[in-house]
């Protein structure tokens, strides 16, 4: 049977206004049920905190509860190929953080394109990492850490919370910039790191001051440096690794993602909640507690940031 033209035009734009209309009412009915944010990393790191800081103000604001999934290993790439392969629904998101730029020219196959797989929602934090060792390593500037170094090669292992972390690619970055040995040992977690720095069998952490500044502030770890351009507001007295090691900066910024082909009326309405959470003061008292700096913006912006790192 053959339509005529008419018809078959006014039938595609009839399906073209109820996918629409489809689509609006599911926005409009958002989230009718629990949702996961998976955190591509174990607990009690940056990413970690972030998620589950705004996971309580979406479940406040939105009376379904968002719910927190780690799913570590791999440098992030587990969780984030849970992502990628769940219903583009809205369910199902993604902290995204710093592996998010580095994985691509880190592994030579991955079963997933971050650019194009993953939605960005919302930028939401940006840290300073902080340079922090065991109280029982005889170095309390960037100086006499590189000094020590010098001296006493292969004696610093430095953890991360995983390869192509941004622990892990900061501590290579200053190697090589300091000209120094140190020994990589990568955890699933920053918990299982951070358990082995204060006991002092590791010596060196690069981790973000979301995941370090209670330790610092508690006096179990010594700070001897950030890692960003300018000394960090919640660590004022605290020097910049730059200011021994000239160039040297590196911060790591966190936001959230979902899969490609999540529908764009459920993007823009987290993108709007994420931005008025940014806007609160107390939640920019709470990240600036953390050492953490608010970056609110659009999906385009949040893409445009990971493009550039790619």
């Amino acid at each position: 049977m053959k339509l005529p033209r008419r018809s078959l035009l006014h039938l595609t734009a009839g399906a073209t206004v109820l996918s629409a209309l489809s689509r609006m009412a599911i926005a409009e009915t958002y989230p009718a049920r629990p949702v996961r944010i998976i955190v591509p990393f174990g607990s009690a790191g940056a990413t970690d905190i972030v998620a589950r800081v705004l996971g309580h103000w979406l479940s406040d604001r939105l009376g379904q509860q968002f719910i927190v999934d780690n799913r570590p290993g791999a440098g992030s790439n587990i969780g984030t190929e849970a992502v990628v392969r769940s219903a583009p629904d809205g369910y199902t998101l993604l902290l995204v953080g710093p592996p998010a730029a580095i994985n691509a020219s880190l592994y030579e196959k991955l079963s997933f394109n971050f650019m194009r797989d993953i939605a960005p929602i919302a930028a939401i934090v940006r840290f300073p990492n902080v340079m922090v060792v065991n109280p029982s390593v005889p170095a309390t500037t960037v100086p006499e850490l590189i000094a020590y170094a010098k001296a006493n090669p292969g004696k610093i292992n430095f953890v991360s919370t995983g390869i192509g972390s941004s622990p892990h690619v900061n501590g290579e970055l200053f190697k090589m910039m300091a000209g120094i040995e140190m020994i990589h040992v990568p955890y699933r977690s920053a918990a299982a790191a951070m358990t082995d720095l204060l006991s002092g069998q590791m010596q060196l952490y690069l981790g973000t001051a979301a995941a370090t500044i209670g330790y610092i502030k508690g006096g179990s770890l010594r700070a001897l440096a950030v890692t960003t351009a300018a000394r960090a507001q919640a660590l004022p007295d605290i020097p910049t690794v730059g200011e021994s090691v000239a160039g040297y900066e590196a911060s790591a910024a966190y936001g959230l993602g979902a899969p490609s082909s999540t529908p764009v009326e459920i993007i823009a309405m987290l993108n709007k909640e994420i931005n008025a959470a940014l806007a609160d003061a107390r939640m920019q008292a709470q990240l600036a507690e953390l050492g953490g700096v608010a970056l609110p913006g659009s999906p385009a912006e949040l893409r445009q940031a990971y493009s550039r790192r790619n």
